[in-house]
């Protein structure tokens, strides 16, 4: 391993240019030493820029395909013998389709044709800079199997967004105000709950989650408030509910966009009081509990429709966190999926140290619709298919076609023509996820040969391309 490509201490990205036209050099250090932190040198032929880099590390290579001392080709190939950690970009003004597949299979980032723009440039070692720090960060993941610290009620991640969360947690917990948790679902708010939970005075006392999205306004009540005998058919006995239960602990109440005004009226009255009066009671009751309450809908729209009390929303609206998606924070996703990858790893006796560099991109480049969810979801399968030391590609499903299906197992429909069209394409669209997952499996076995992809799946030629076709599937070079 290259330890002096490793992040022993934090320094500008560095890029060298190779060409062996002075003017070219000068203008890409000009375009990336301008609105950037890059330190940027150049060198004139292919020798010069190898002895460059084995005296310092650098991050990114950009080489010009056609030089006279010691071409592109042979400085990315030595490149990524010696240092496989630095991303090497080509660029050349002899753009042809084999040499562009020939600079691939060694190992290049990208390709990039002469003339460029200055965006194009940019866009582009910004990229490569980003996919370095990925794979690094994946490798340090890696090394730290077996000496990760055990997490308990712990947000995860080091990115600024969840920073900013984490802050607002550690200000609030040892307060008793009441908390608004808002996002996306699968953004964990449950959990952020119950991180306000653990670090609070009330953390030895009870917690209680309750989705209020699961249950009917009469259920809620009785659920939250209990009830005394004979309030209802039913009732037979006297019951405590939540908030009496609950007594000096905390209540997290979930989806509260969900209950009806009349339930809110119930609330915001609890709120100010601190007191409630069982359904079908004539005592009141006084308790002492904290109120953490979520929703993934904006509330301030819900009250210009007349759908949430503007009273209560104003109550509520104390000490709002706002989470944010986790495709907001991508530096957090593989944190995250290590974490969970141990915990499944664990439960199921299995030792996978973690994820290869095919996965890695596959996990990071994703815009993961579900969130933090979704990527749990997707985590804890490639663990159950994963039959080797590492995860791979086809451990991991196609994410946008799963995004989709998992969106619509958690839509609620509300009339029975709408459960119809729900059902009928969530089959539609799980039949075409196992086809096209099928499709690649076999070509990704029989390494992209489409002709004997299909005689090893029994099927025509013709109806496999009829396949690869209806889901976009083009033969590409093996672990692209």
């Amino acid at each position: 391993m290259n330890l002096r490509n490793q992040k022993s201490e934090i320094r500008n990205p560095r890029v060298l240019i190779v060409d062996d036209e002075l003017n070219i050099c000068r203008s890409c250090v000009k375009i990336l030493s301008k609105k950037s932190n890059y330190e940027v040198l150049y060198a004139l032929n292919g020798y010069d820029a190898l002895k460059m880099v084995q005296n310092d590390a650098f991050d990114v290579v950009i080489t010009d395909l056609k030089m006279s001392a010691l071409g592109g080709m042979e400085v990315l190939r030595r490149i990524k013998d010696a240092y496989p950690d630095t991303r090497v970009i080509v660029i050349t003004g002899y753009a042809t389709v084999s040499s562009s597949v020939e600079v691939m299979k060694l190992g290049a980032f990208d390709y990039l044709p002469k003339p460029f723009t200055p965006h194009e440039l940019r866009a582009v070692v910004c990229q490569a800079l980003a996919e370095r720090e990925t794979l690094l960060q994946n490798r340090e993941l890696m090394d730290q199997e077996g000496r990760a610290k055990p997490v308990s009620h712990q947000l995860i991640g080091d990115s600024p967004e969840i920073r900013k969360v984490i802050t607002m947690v550690r200000k609030v917990a040892p307060t008793d105000s009441t908390v608004l948790l808002c996002g996306e679902s699968g953004t964990g708010k449950e959990l952020v709950a119950r991180a306000v939970y653990a670090n609070s005075a009330r953390k030895d006392q009870v917690f209680f989650a309750v989705d209020c999205g699961t249950l009917s306004d009469n259920l809620l009540e009785s659920e939250l408030f209990g009830y005394v005998k004979g309030a209802f058919t039913g009732a037979h006995k006297d019951k405590d509910g939540i908030f009496r239960l609950a007594h000096q602990g905390t209540v997290f109440l979930d989806e509260i966009s969900n209950i009806s005004l009349e339930v809110q009226g119930k609330l915001l009255r609890f709120l100010e009081e601190r007191e409630f009066l069982p359904l079908g009671g004539t005592s009141v009751r006084k308790v002492d509990i904290r109120l953490i309450f979520a929703t993934n809908k904006n509330l301030r729209d819900m009250v210009a429709e007349g759908s949430f009390r503007e009273d209560f929303y104003y109550r509520i609206f104390v000490y709002p966190i706002n989470l944010p998606l986790l495709r907001q924070r991508k530096t957090d996703i593989l944190t995250i999926a290590y974490h969970f990858l141990r915990q499944f790893t664990r439960s199921m006796g299995k030792n996978i140290s973690g994820f290869d560099d095919a996965a890695v991109r596959r996990l990071t480049e994703y815009d993961w619709p579900g969130n933090v969810r979704q990527l749990r979801n997707v985590v804890e399968r490639a663990a159950i298919l994963c039959e080797n030391k590492q995860i791979v590609l086809r451990d991991i499903p196609l994410l946008d076609e799963m995004g989709k299906i998992e969106q619509l197992i958690e839509y609620v429909p509300k009339t029975n023509d709408e459960l119809k069209r729900v059902k009928k394409e969530i089959r539609q669209k799980a039949v075409d996820h196992v086809e096209k997952n099928f499709v690649l499996n076999a070509l990704v076995k029989n390494e992209w040969n489409v002709t004997q992809a299909a005689k090893n799946t029994g099927l025509q030629r013709t109806n496999f391309q009829k396949l690869m076709k209806k889901h976009g599937v083009r033969v590409q070079r093996p672990g692209a």
